[in-house]
């Protein structure tokens, strides 16, 4: 395991432009801007990779403070992997710091998981980050549930929350804005034990 000095690495996946904004696909995005908000901090445009970052600490003052660096990157979703991957190695992030914060079909909505390391379950952007670097990273799964009927899969990621599921999406932003928090500070195992559901 990598030591409490080392920074850790946020990624929120998504889709960038206006038109990806409010998609089920771009929950992970939406995570990293309120966990950019939490900080104090803006994104900017990341000097070495595709990508928007943010540097700072997240956690109270003292040792459960932790450096951080979010991301959010800008290559489309399937491409996530050269951002990702080019942003660690220029911060000389251990790959078990990075986190994909992300969309995931097969929980509920409203679910949240987190896991370290797994298979990518057909998700185009852990996919990429897999191939590009291993899959010894953390993940925490945002659920959005099934398509209903015989919607298919990409048509469902791309389209906006429901106006129900709206209502609720502020909390679970913050819930899971939480669970990133918590395990940075904490570790997997509790993180996983307050937030896993």
């Amino acid at each position: 395991m990598s030591e409490a000095t080392d920074p850790w690495l946020i990624v929120g996946l998504g889709n960038p432009g206006p038109d990806y904004a409010a998609n089920r696909h771009n929950v992970g995005f939406m995570v990293a801007d309120l966990l950019a908000e939490r900080i104090g901090g803006k994104f900017k445009r990341a000097q070495k990779a595709q990508a928007q970052v943010l540097e700072g600490r997240i956690g109270p003052p003292g040792p459960l403070s932790r450096r951080v660096v979010l991301a959010k990157p800008m290559s489309y979703m399937n491409l996530s992997g050269g951002p990702v991957t080019a942003l660690r190695d220029f911060y000389k992030v251990p790959t078990d710091h990075v986190v994909a914060v992300h969309d995931e079909l097969d929980i509920d909505f409203g679910m949240l998981r987190l896991k370290l390391g797994g298979g990518d379950n057909g998700h185009n952007g852990l996919k990429s980050m897999t191939k590009a670097m291993g899959p010894d990273y953390h993940r925490v799964r945002f659920g959005i549930g099934r398509p209903p009927g015989r919607m298919q899969v990409a048509d469902f990621v791309l389209k906006d929350f429901s106006s129900a599921e709206r209502k609720e999406l502020a909390y679970l932003v913050d819930r899971a804005a939480d669970s990133v928090e918590s395990l940075l500070a904490e570790g997997l195992e509790r993180a996983q034990s307050a937030y896993n559901s």
